[in-house]
């Protein structure tokens, strides 16, 4: 097993970020690394190139501006509605994308999750005239290059059959998928599907389908066709689905997959085992680029389920445990995310990075910095001369209008003004050097 997957890590390493390959960014915990922190992580240290939000956070989008990562925003669920109306989706785009686009490359609204699975008729009924809306709203702000989609769980098929013969629910078929796929094809956005092997309701005996283990696999008469993981079965079956309706050539993109590290009783199969086999096994696939039975040669745009591990989540313990890094940015297990064949451990008390020799630097707090420091380093930066102006009130940095926005500003001038050298961003061992420009609308970092 050591050696297949240190054959595995060696091969996935030959490649880069160019695999569109993404990550699921979840925040519903309490230990996470500042939003410039984990920007500056995935730009410089691993092979993803794009992050999915489940919201519009600001502070996320203000931290992903300039670095050339794609985003993807969501609408809440309890927001459709609403958004059918033009007016309501202008003003949405006005307040949660325009002040932060082009700076941050946001590639996708995501319009609600797995809206279906809710069974919340209100959102159902109004999701394809919320997309409209939005889309709308994009092209009377000038921006043609953001699509609107949403996620879908793979609850959506009539009942199991082989991949070929996969249909969409009867009731949703006509009703809402074909119009879905038809607002997808016209303005040329994908169809985004969350296939998660984890919640197959047979599990325990497909246990080594679903994770890419030796198994008798499942063969498709219609196709000549043979399925040896369900992940390929999923995707065909999604294919096989679409296309049955007229829309087989709309592009799929995989919104999330992955698979727990940990659970209680109620979750058996939630182990490190199975979460190394099964992710290692989807990024060297996608990866690859070798696409599916149905679809060869076909690679799909993949956000990981998830970055971190989410300790605050509701549920069973294992919702808490999908993440591939730990809080302090190592990996939790290895399945070649990271562009250096191996992940050095951050030191217990770590001191600032040395600059880059050359382009740009900036000093920011670190992690988990109490507020006493900051203020400390705020009011030591602005009292060596520094320009505070700017975080004053009426300032161009004032907002947000909190200690560790204004600290990081005064920080990074004070840095600046120094000459970049490798202690005027020590701060008392709470600084530390980035290369992400942390800049956001007017505020215009030095």
């Amino acid at each position: 097993m050591i050696a297949i997957f240190l054959l595995f890590s060696i091969i996935l390493h030959l490649f880069t970020s160019s695999a569109a390959l993404g990550v699921n960014y979840g925040m519903s915990a309490d230990n996470l690394p500042s939003p410039f922190v984990v920007a500056n992580f995935l730009k410089t240290q691993t092979i993803f190139d794009s992050v999915k939000m489940f919201d519009a956070n600001p502070d996320v989008l203000r931290a992903f501006a300039n670095t050339g990562i794609s985003v993807t925003v969501t609408v809440g669920n309890g927001d459709i509605p609403a958004l059918t109306n033009t007016v309501a989706a202008r003003r949405w785009v006005t307040q949660h994308i325009s002040p932060f686009y082009p700076q941050t490359k946001i590639k996708y609204i995501c319009v609600g999750s797995e809206v279906l699975f809710s069974n919340i008729t209100d959102w159902i009924n109004n999701l394809v005239p919320a997309m409209r809306s939005l889309h709308y709203a994009l092209i009377k702000a000038g921006i043609q290059d953001i699509k609107i989609t949403s996620s879908h769980a793979l609850n959506i098929f009539r009942s199991e059959t082989v991949p070929s013969l996969m249909r969409f629910m009867v009731g949703y078929d006509l009703s809402f998928f074909a119009p879905t796929l038809k607002f997808h094809h016209r303005t040329k956005s994908p169809f985004m599907i969350n296939p998660y092997p984890y919640f197959s309701p047979d599990l325990l005996s497909r246990l080594n389908y679903a994770l890419f283990k030796p198994n008798r696999g499942v063969y498709d008469k219609f196709t000549g066709k043979t399925y040896t993981n369900m992940f390929d079965a999923l995707m065909d079956s999604t294919y096989s689905a679409m296309k049955a309706l007229g829309y087989g050539h709309v592009d799929i993109v995989i919104g999330e997959t992955g698979w727990p590290s940990q659970g209680d009783a109620s979750s058996p199969f939630a182990t490190m085992e199975n979460a190394i086999s099964y992710n290692g096994h989807v990024v060297k696939e996608i990866i690859s680029g070798k696409g599916t039975p149905l679809m060869p040669n076909r690679q799909f745009e993949t956000y990981m389920f998830a970055l971190f591990n989410e300790n605050q989540k509701p549920g069973p313990l294992a919702e808490k445990y999908w993440g591939l890094l730990k809080p302090d940015l190592t990996p939790m297990y290895d399945v070649a995310l990271l562009h250096h064949e191996q992940s050095v451990p951050a030191p217990t008390n770590p001191s600032p990075a040395t600059p880059a020799p050359s382009g740009n630097n900036y000093c920011v707090p670190k992690i988990d910095v109490s507020y006493v420091q900051l203020q400390s380093n705020l009011d030591y930066a602005c009292g060596q001369g520094v320009d505070c102006t700017p975080i004053q009130p009426g300032g161009t940095c004032y907002e947000p209008n909190t200690v560790q926005s204004h600290a990081a500003f005064a920080m990074n001038s004070y840095y600046q003004t120094k000459g970049q050298s490798y202690f005027s961003c020590d701060f008392a061992g709470t600084g530390q050097i980035i290369t992400v420009n942390p800049s956001y609308r007017n505020c215009h970092y030095l």
